[in-house]
């Protein structure tokens, strides 16, 4: 099993499955979210009693992180299908992805059996700024604590698009026209 990301480090990037009520299924890739934080909620299954009360209080708390400009992803191993059932039983409305085969799980440091709960807040620059991995994932991190990490983050730094810089024109020198005799 591979280690936790520490601080600091470049989050493993990944793409996966997911769907959003009202958006339909797409491909969630964690690098084009650069700019801005993202929350990764790591969670064991849908409609399990502690992961049902975790992603309902992030539902009902979902206007604090989204307005420090935090996206909130749930992550865990259950197929967009069940994820689509579980939105719908419970009114979530933030996108759930599906790591089926347990790839991001194992390169974010989490097991099959334990660890299986973390939060992972990586910063506008894509870097982990916040890890917390519960063992038994009998608890979870409240909102405010989350939200919390998120205010302390640096404000990104608006991304202008690069000016497109015109080509220089060079001058091409024409052979002279010289009239030669032979």
């Amino acid at each position: 099993m591979a280690t936790t990301p520490a601080l600091g480090d470049l989050a493993p990037d990944f793409t996966l499955p997911g769907t959003t009520p009202g958006q339909g299924d797409r491909d969630f890739t964690l690098s084009a979210e650069q700019g801005h934080p993202v929350v990764l909620a790591f969670y064991p299954g849908d409609e399990t009693p502690v992961c049902t009360k975790q992603l309902c209080s992030y539902q009902s708390d979902l206007q604090v992180l989204e307005g420090l400009d935090a996206t909130l992803w749930g992550i865990s191993a259950q197929d967009v299908a069940s994820h689509k059932r579980f939105q719908q039983n419970r009114g979530l409305t933030f996108p759930l992805l599906a790591d089926v085969d347990n790839a991001v799980f194992k390169t974010y440091g989490l097991g099959s059996l334990l660890n299986r709960r973390a939060i992972f807040v990586i910063d506008a620059d894509g870097r982990i700024a916040y890890a917390h991995v519960h063992r038994l994932g009998v608890t979870y991190q409240k909102t405010e604590q989350i939200a919390e990490v998120l205010r302390g983050l640096p404000k990104a730094a608006p991304v202008y698009p690069s000016e497109a810089t015109p080509a220089k024109k060079t001058a091409t020198r024409r052979p002279s026209k010289k009239n030669t005799l032979s």
